[in-house]
This record gives structure tokens, C-alpha cells and sequence, in this order.
């Protein structure tokens, strides 16, 4: 076995969301969209915020445009999906209407992927540098990397928990 650096995990770290999302069981529109126990984020806004919150945070650290640019037409979610869903109301996450379950893991995995990429192209130096002075701590790279990831998986990981007692519930 070779030692693994940290930018390796983290590139290891980036698809694992990706994983998750794509051994959820096939859900129908109506199982997507619905909002289990009345929680205002359907499985639909889980997977989509998951795929926001990746690319916009990514757009920010490497000034590309987002991955949505390619995406925003399939989704026809007009300019409520261009939002990431960070603070949204129950009405505003209750709009994010999403029938195409492949499309959402299609979306997420683009994001992710871009995000493997980057992570792949830095140096450990480049972690360990501070990119945001508005935290105490300071944020650095690795910490921002790191919290997108975390945060891709934790959605998409209340995805998988939902879309599993909606199966198992029929």
C-alpha cells in the first residue's frame, strides 16, 4: 500500500457523494417532489442543493463559470434554481420541482467532478492557504474543500434516507 496525500483523499473525498447518489433506489416524480413528514426540502431540493452549493463555491475558488451555465435550460427551474437554496422559505424550497431523477444525479456529478479536478491540480501548500479572512479562524482552501464536500454528502445522504422510507412505506 502507497501513502496517500491529503489531496488525494479530498479528490477521493469528491466523488463519494456522487457514489451515494447514484445507488439511490429509482424514484418516481411524484416520490422526488414530495415533502416526507412535511419537511419543507423535497428529495428533488436535497439533490439539487447539493449540486448548487458545490458549484457556486467552486465558481467562487477558481472563477470559472458554474457547471449550471450547461444545465440551467434541462432544469427549467428559471431563475429560483439558479439560487443555491441557502435561507430559502418552505414556498421558495417547495418551487424547486425536479421530475428526472437522472438529471439531478447527472448535475451532481458534473459538479463534483469539476471539483475532483480541482482538488487534483493543487498543492499541499496551496490547502494550507488562506482564502477567506471573514472567519474565526480564517478559512483556508482545504477547510472551504473539505465543508463542500461535507456538505454535498450530508444532503445527499438525507436523500438516500428519505427516498428510503418513502420505499419502504408502499
Amino acid at each position: 500500500m502507497g501513502l496517500m496525500n491529503s489531496i488525494e483523499i479530498l479528490t477521493d473525498l469528491a466523488h463519494r457523494p456522487v457514489d451515494a447518489a447514484n445507488n439511490l433506489p429509482a424514484l418516481s416524480a411524484d416520490q422526488l417532489n414530495a415533502h416526507p413528514g412535511g419537511h419543507p426540502n423535497s428529495i428533488a431540493w436535497l439533490l439539487w442543493h447539493s449540486g448548487r452549493e458545490v458549484d457556486v463555491q467552486l465558481s467562487d475558488l477558481t472563477g470559472d463559470a458554474q457547471v449550471w451555465t450547461k444545465f440551467r435550460d434541462r432544469f427549467a427551474l428559471g431563475e429560483p434554481g439558479d439560487a443555491v437554496g441557502l435561507g430559502h422559505t418552505p414556498e421558495q424550497a417547495a418551487g424547486i420541482k425536479v421530475d428526472d431523477q437522472q438529471l439531478l444525479v447527472d448535475y451532481l456529478e458534473a459538479t463534483l467532478s469539476a471539483l475532483g479536478r480541482y482538488v487534483s491540480e493543487l498543492s499541499e501548500t496551496g490547502l494550507g492557504e488562506v482564502i477567506d479572512e471573514n472567519w474565526t479562524p480564517p478559512v483556508t482552501r482545504g477547510v472551504r474543500l473539505a465543508s463542500i464536500i461535507d456538505d454535498a454528502a450530508v444532503h445527499v445522504g438525507q436523500a438516500a434516507y428519505a427516498a428510503g422510507a418513502l420505499n419502504h412505506s408502499h
